[in-house]
């Protein structure tokens, strides 16, 4: 590694459209420590491109050769979900640092494989940012130094735009249910994510799912597609610190009106978090409140990054120049993933069966 900087190579990067685009990029730009090395694309135009937008000194279109580059310290994968697998090996294989976009891997068994490469060869962190927004981690303060009480029920809306009435070709493989990216692997994901972040690991679960919209039209073809994933879930929970959790999870909203809510009241008072994106939750700033008295959440990693998909995503690299440099284990990582995973697929598996799932660890 740089002894000044965290070289990043990120896989996905188009200047044009994506979540690289409007977070990974900017995230690093307003790091100090670590730096824009190289951009990755299938194409060499499009590798070309993203290079002389994001200022990226180097730019391949073949992945698997930036992959090689000793220059390169960290790779991201940011690329669709059912191309993970080979990146993510091929890169842990070369000996990179990964940081890869949640979810991980298509299913819980390509995640528990490539979590196991992960601990065999070395830091692999998983896109799960939310949990370190400022504003969460200064909640999760409060509520473990029993601010208000025992934490005795939370009531949780989580909305995206996406999943909605209409979508694009370029994404219509998020409503395939083999491709592992889906309302419950992401939106879902990060929101169960948090949760446990300030009350502890879920360890019952009901759900329903329904499909509103079966037929999404595509707006660059004017055809449509046939959705197999839900656009809509409930979730009724329980976690480690026996608190009770409803959590809507909502696809579709108007862009403009992407937000989340989450409202915990405990024997001793009660805290809200608020904020979101058009993105989920994990794509933007939460506004902290309380009925006690708390220390303003701590600045984030990079002042200068808006309150959008940069914030928390600065966070995460963050930890991992962290991580990197003093040999520590501060961000989520692979066996985080593996975790979350399963979480996702038991909540899946309660709704389809209408049985409660309850973990074997208790």
């Amino acid at each position: 590694m740089s002894p000044t900087q965290l070289r990043v190579g990120i896989i996905g990067a188009s200047a044009r459209s994506g979540w690289a685009q409007v977070s990974h990029v900017p995230a690093i730009q307003a790091l100090d420590g670590v730096t824009l090395a190289a951009v990755a694309t299938r194409r060499e135009e499009s590798a070309r491109e993203a290079a002389a937008a994001f200022g990226a000194p180097a730019w391949y279109s073949d992945p698997l050769a930036m992959i090689q580059d000793s220059s390169i310290d960290v790779v991201t994968v940011a690329v669709n979900v059912p191309d993970h697998r080979d990146l993510v090996l091929a890169a842990l294989d070369a000996g990179k640092a990964v940081y890869c976009e949640a979810p991980l891997g298509s299913s819980p068994a390509e995640t528990q494989m490539l979590a196991a490469a992960a601990q065999r060869s070395g830091h692999g962190v998983i896109g799960l940012q939310g949990r370190l927004n400022p504003s969460v981690r200064r909640a999760a303060q409060i509520i473990a130094e029993g601010g208000i009480g025992r934490p005795l029920n939370a009531r949780v809306v989580s909305t995206t735009s996406a999943w909605g009435p209409a979508t694009a070709s370029a994404y219509e493989y998020f409503e395939k249910k083999d491709s592992g990216a889906s309302l419950l692997t992401i939106t879902a994901g990060h929101t169960l994510d948090i949760i446990e972040a300030l009350l502890g690991e879920i360890t019952e679960a009901d759900a329903r799912t329904e499909i509103l919209w079966p037929h999404p039209r595509l707006l660059d073809t004017d055809g449509q597609t046939s959705r197999e994933v839900p656009d809509h879930a409930e979730i009724l929970a329980k976690t480690s610190m026996d608190t009770a959790v409803s959590a809507s999870i909502v696809g579709g909203v108007p862009p403009e009106q992407g937000d989340f809510q989450l409202t915990l009241r405990g024997t001793d008072g009660w805290l809200s978090l608020t904020g979101g994106s058009m993105y989920g939750v994990q794509g933007g700033d939460l506004t902290l409140t309380s009925s006690a008295v708390f220390d303003a959440p701590d600045k984030p990693a990079a002042p200068a990054a808006s309150a959008g998909p940069e914030l928390n995503v600065a966070e995460l690299y963050a930890r991992l120049a962290q991580d990197v440099e003093t040999g520590s284990r501060t961000a989520p990582d692979f066996t985080h993933a593996l975790h979350n995973t399963r979480l996702v697929a038991a909540v899946s598996e309660a709704a389809e069966s209408g049985q409660r799932w309850a973990s074997s660890v208790r």
